[in-house]
Formats: C-alpha cells, structure tokens, sequence
C-alpha cells in the first residue's frame, strides 16, 4: 500500500483567538513610529521571502561543512557572512563565521573561543556593557573584572591599564564595545592594543560588540580602530537592527585558525560542531541576504547616512528647546535627560538611571522627531506646572 503524504487541515481559530490575532497587528502597527528608544529599524519588506516558511529548514551545524540535513541554506548563510567580512575588514581567507539567533548569541562565541584559547583568561568589560555580558561570564565561569566608564560611556583606559597591569600573570579577554548600550560609545581597540603591547601581554584576545555600529562604522570617515584591522579576534553583530528583519538574527566572525582550535566532528548530522546553537534559523540567513542583497553596497551606505543626520537633526532640535542633548559622531544614538514619566507613557524610551535616548533608525523621520520634541517640551512643562 503506498502511504499518501497529507497536509495538516485548514487552519481553524475560535472568532475570539482571531481577535486577539488582530488586535495584536493593530497594537504593533500603531507601535512602530513611536518605537524610538530601541535600535530596531522597522521599514522592511520581506514578502518574496514568505513562501520559504511552509517548509522546516534547519541550518544545523557549520555552514561551511555542509550537513546530513539538506533542507538547508547553507550556501545563502556563506554569502552573508562573506559579506560581513568584507566590512569588518577580515583576514581574507583567514575568518569563519555564521548567522546567529542575535548579538547576544555573537558575543556569547566570541567569548567562548577565547575561553577555549585561555582556560585561565581573566574578561574585563566596562560598566556601559550590555547586561547580557555579565550573565554570559557567569554561564561560561569566566572570571571577571569591570572596568570603569568614561561620562561619555567609553572604556576608562588608564582603569584598564591599572586592572592589566595588577594581573599581568593571566591572560586578557577584552570585550570591547563598538557602541555602547545607552551612549553609543565605541571603546577604541587600537588604544587596547597599545597598552596590552605595553605591558608586554602577548597572549590576550580581544572581542568586539558592533551590534548596532557593526553596520554603521563600515560607512563613516575615520572612524576608531573597532574590526579586524584594527585588533579584533572577533566580531559580533546583529542583524535585526539596522539593517531590519522580523525576528532577531545576527552574525558572528572569528579567526579561522582560533575555532579550528575548538571544532569538533559530529557524524549525525555530518558536519563540524562549531557553532553555539544545534539547531538553527534557515529562515534567518535568507532575511540577511534578501537584505544585502536588494539594498546594495550603496544602499545600505545611503541608509546609514540618512540616519546620521537625522540623528544630528534630533540634537539641534532638542537643544533648540534647551533640552541638553548630545550624541558621538559616528553614532545615531541621542542621549538627553530622562524624561518625563508622562512622555514615556506614549514613546518608547529606554531610560536609564537619569538619562534617555532615542535612535534614528529609519522609521524616525524628522516628523517624528519634531512631534517627540513637541511632547517632550509639553511634558516638561506640566511636570514644572506640578512642583
């Protein structure tokens, strides 16, 4: 008897879990031009693409090794992480990589192979490092120090200096920030370098978070010593922010002689065991390389300069209003004092302690801004109303 493959029945919801379907699209919708505090470009369309969700894919495994499992997008994931490498400047033919689940996942690697190259490796990190770091160090039983923050949210160098030169018997770990949380402040990797070489630690590693900037320093005159070029041993990026996609992805490089270190053979799946996830996004790398792809290298410069100046454009406009605002030069991040819990209630802020931030993805027109400067001032004046 031959056994017929079938398809799952019509989909059928209640009327009353549709409306919640639909009332959740209109929620989000109405979110996204007020969505200001969060690196999420929103503008995107990724239509084409959705006729690839009715199968199971799975990108299991190194993406340079290819897999038992064929349903796959192995070679799309190749592309995009070539082209990854390209911006951040890596040894040709000396980097691997893959797409990852998002920044956390990259940094998650990047401070895994150095744990593998230095068991005994002491991380040092600032204090504007993203919080997931910390967390990360503990999984990984890493032993830790934090460094202190300059006011402008990069690494304090001289602490760093002192910190390296305390334990000069261990080898370092940097983690490095290529745009920090809250200020988007990039820790200049060649001023680490200097001083690891003058403390004489040649055997260190240094990881870089570009999770936002990853796709922004690539584009902008002169900026920090911050990718390959510069002294990193790896690089992690995300791949849902600036860029924009429906569900966070991200990619992480590395030099290729340092995760031959740690590659191990697997014969279930038939490929090499180099990766943090077993299973992975297929779906992910397809986003990625739509995206690349379409925009173009000149598209995406032309995205990452639109967003520059809207970022200038939101500093003026708020110190216009005597709203002291400032940002880095390379970066989209704004920062200002935290706002009134009243402005909150309508944008979306990510406050911390007693600043605030907006960033100019593409989704922030100036229209944007000018109606969050108008609310901000109102905000402000109602609280001074009050007092």
């Amino acid at each position: 008897m031959k056994h017929r493959v079938t398809s799952d029945p019509a989909p059928h919801l209640p009327p009353e879990d549709r409306a919640r379907l639909d009332a959740l699209f209109a929620d989000m919708k109405a979110m996204v031009p007020r969505n200001i505090g969060y690196p999420c470009n929103q503008i995107f369309d990724y239509s084409e693409l959705f006729r690839f969700l009715q199968f199971s894919q799975n990108n299991v495994g190194d993406p340079f090794t290819g897999s038992n499992y064929r349903m796959n997008t192995h070679d799309f994931e190749r592309e995009v992480v070539a082209e990854f490498a390209r911006l951040t400047r890596a040894p040709k033919d000396g980097w691997w990589g893959y797409v990852t689940s998002g920044g956390t996942e990259g940094n998650m690697y990047g401070l895994y192979v150095a744990r593998e190259l230095f068991p005994d490796g002491m991380c040092y990190f600032s204090e504007d490092t993203h919080y997931s770091v910390a967390k990360i160090l503990r999984l990984q039983h890493t032993r830790n120090i934090m460094i202190k923050s300059q006011p402008d949210g990069q690494m304090d160098y001289a602490d760093l200096r002192e910190s390296l030169r305390i334990h000069r018997d261990v080898p370092p770990i940097i983690f490095a920030n290529m745009g920090t949380t809250m200020k988007g402040a990039v820790d200049d990797i060649g001023k680490i370098r200097a001083i690891l070489d003058e403390l004489a630690l040649s055997h260190s590693y240094v990881h870089a978070d570009a999770a936002l900037s990853g796709v922004i320093l690539p584009f902008v005159d002169h900026p920090p010593a911050w990718d390959f070029a510069g002294g990193a041993d790896s690089i992690s990026i995300s791949g849902h922010k600036m860029l924009g996609s429906p569900v966070p992805s991200g990619v992480v490089l590395a030099r290729k002689k340092d995760v031959e270190r740690i590659a191990r053979s697997i014969e279930y799946v038939g490929t090499l065991d180099t990766t943090i996830a077993g299973s992975r996004s297929a779906f992910s790398p397809l986003l990625l390389w739509y995206r690349l792809r379409s925009l173009g290298h000149d598209g995406l410069a032309r995205l990452v300069r639109d967003c520059l100046r809207r970022a200038e454009y939101a500093v003026q406009q708020l110190k216009a209003h005597d709203i002291p605002a400032w940002r880095h030069e390379h970066s989209v991040t704004v920062v200002f004092p935290r706002p009134p819990a009243a402005l909150m209630k309508k944008w979306i802020i990510a406050p911390k302690q007693d600043i605030g931030h907006l960033i100019t993805m593409p989704q922030v027109t100036e229209t944007v801004i000018d109606e969050f400067v108008a609310d901000f001032v109102a905000a402000r004046k109602d609280e001074d109303d009050q007092k």
